[in-house]
């Protein structure tokens, strides 16, 4: 069976100004990268902004398992699917991060035969909006240290939030102290490092509505306050602009394609269990003006990103979703039993048996949890059932069951990895039907009530939380940010990705516990407060084994063990 990336490379890849034809792109709203990937000029959106809006599709899954449930692939396939069904269709996917990539999950670009090309430069630099971000990131932290060794600002140390960041899993870089050497070397200071995804000028990136509007973002970045409590912005620094200026290329969507030739917008890359895990408002705006259909995707489970989505991008870009999609896999359902285990990165089978069996029913209760989770919002859901050559009927049975059972419209096979965009035609059917029903969207919660109290809706009617636990610092950094006016802003919680709760060992759907929230900062520019719960890493460490072991270049110059 040929790899991924064998599948990638032996692919027809057409030029991308073919591919930004069937969307009507003109040639003068193209930037090209190459043949193959291209930026999007801003000013489309004057010339399209009267377009009728295509209808969008949210794809979003139950909660992580080790074993991946295929959420890129069913969000790249259902795209695929609808273009055969209905035509012009777009995805709007995030561009992932080198972290990742050469860490414990690989790339992002889907896999088998519903990918997106060219593989390797999606996975790796693309067109260096990353390392923009990063630039950003860190020029603004420049900027700080400079005006603390020139007392420019009486800051406080202790207040200081602005890590540095750097694009790699280096856990190394979690916790330093800078400043070091001779007098003219700065200040000496703890520190960090943050991986470059996790900055707030990604998250702005990602939520910005024009250029104009991501340079008044920069301004409004806190990175310290001083000793009277004042906050110290960019703004006052004056590097928003300069950081602006960084930017101006990474502001503009890319465009590439899939195995079958659709367009695929790639923008921003923000992790959805620190920020809010979802591409760019710009590729949205733009695809949403361009195609019938837009499908994009949300970070982790449903709990993290699609929550995350409903409740801050929908807010900002006044867009709602008329689907949500669910991805789920019989073995991943297992996982959330408790009785499957995964040894050495392969599932442990229990055999098919009625035990198997009981095992798919009991790990449907985190299926049924994200159903919930969803229709809260008032979208209509389907459920796509990732299919692998080892799940039997009877599996699935179960599955569809629970989930129709659960309130989801439907719920379906998917085999979109082995077939492409013909594996997802009943997929995209089925889609296709809860689009065009009554949509009741609304949000969890309203912005004009108190953090305290945003906070806990969200942990007991999303996570299933009995309370919310606060730290002394946590009550005092409300209570500041509510006199600073910080108090009417949409809430970003920050939690692990692998539990419903604040705990990644608790699988399944776990009830009655306590969330803790140990802290919580104001992304001023970004326009959300973000409460870190239990034990969170802006930094993530590399496995024993990291992809990046794979990863080489062969004699005619080919990338290979890309992922």
């Amino acid at each position: 069976m040929l790899s991924d990336l064998q599948i990638a490379q032996k692919a027809k890849i057409l030029p991308i100004k073919n591919i930004a034809k069937k969307l009507g792109i003109l040639a003068s709203e193209l930037e090209l990268y190459g043949d193959y990937k291209a930026k999007i000029s801003l000013s489309i959106l004057d010339r399209i902004k009267n377009n009728p809006t295509g209808k969008f599709i949210l794809v979003t899954a139950i909660t992580p398992t080790p074993l991946g449930e295929g959420k890129t692939v069913t969000t790249i396939g259902l795209s695929l699917a609808l273009n055969q069904l209905v035509g012009k269709t777009a995805t709007c996917i995030r561009q992932p991060s080198l972290g990742p990539v050469f860490g414990i999950k690989g790339g992002a670009a889907g896999g088998g035969y519903s990918q997106v090309i060219p593989m390797e430069d999606f996975n790796l630099h693309f067109t260096g909006d990353v390392h923009a971000v990063g630039l950003a990131h860190n020029l603004a932290a420049a900027f700080l240290d400079n005006a603390i060794f020139k007392k420019r600002f009486d800051v406080d140390l202790s207040t200081i939030s602005w890590n540095r960041v750097v694009d790699v899993s280096d856990r190394a870089l979690r916790n330093v102290r800078i400043g070091l050497g001779t007098i003219e070397d700065g200040i000496p200071r703890d520190s960090g490092f943050d991986i470059t995804v996790a900055s707030e000028v990604m998250a702005i990136l990602a939520l910005t509505n024009s250029l104009s509007d991501l340079r008044k973002r920069l301004g409004r970045i806190i990175l310290a306050r001083d000793k009277s409590g004042k906050p110290i912005t960019c703004e006052d620094l004056k590097v928003s602009g300069s950081m602006a200026a960084l930017l101006i290329q990474a502001i503009k969507p890319n465009l590439i394609q899939t195995l079958e030739n659709t367009p695929c917008f790639v923008h921003a890359g923000p992790f959805a269990n620190i920020a809010h895990g979802n591409s760019s408002i710009l590729a949205d705006k733009i695809a949403l003006k361009l195609a019938n259909y837009v499908v994009t995707e949300a970070g982790f489970g449903a709990d993290c990103g699609a929550e995350k989505f409903m409740d801050i991008k929908c807010r900002i870009s006044g867009e709602k979703p008329d689907c949500v999609v669910i991805v789920c896999s019989v073995r991943a359902l297992k996982m959330h039993s408790g009785k499957f285990r995964v040894i050495a990165g392969k599932p442990l089978d229990p055999g098919l048996t009625e035990e198997n069996i009981e095992a798919v029913k009991q790990g449907c209760c985190n299926l049924k949890k994200q159903i919930e989770n969803m229709k809260l919002f008032g979208v209509p859901v389907v459920v796509a059932i990732n299919k692998f050559t080892t799940d039997t009927q009877k599996e699935i049975d179960v599955i569809k069951k629970e989930a129709v059972a659960a309130g989801a419209k439907d719920a379906l096979e998917s085999e979109v990895w082995l077939k492409g965009g013909k594996g997802g035609l009943n997929l995209a059917k089925a889609v296709i039907q809860a689009c065009n029903e009554k949509n009741n969207f609304k949000f969890l919660y309203p912005l004009d009530i108190s953090i305290k109290d945003k906070i806990k809706i969200i942990a007991t009617k999303i996570y299933g939380a009995k309370d919310v636990e606060y730290s002394e610092i946590t009550n005092k950094k409300i209570e500041e940010f509510g006199h600073l006016g910080f108090d009417n802003l949409p809430i970003c919680m920050a939690k692990t990705h692998l539990s419903l709760s604040h705990d990644p060992n608790l699988k399944g759907a776990p009830k009655d516990f306590i969330l803790p929230v140990r802290d919580i900062r104001a992304s001023i520019g970004a326009g959300f407060l973000y409460p870190l719960c239990g034990s969170m890493r802006t930094m993530p460490g590399l496995p024993t084994h990291p992809a990046g072991e794979k990863i080489d270049i062969d004699e005619q110059g080919k990338i290979v063990g890309l992922f």
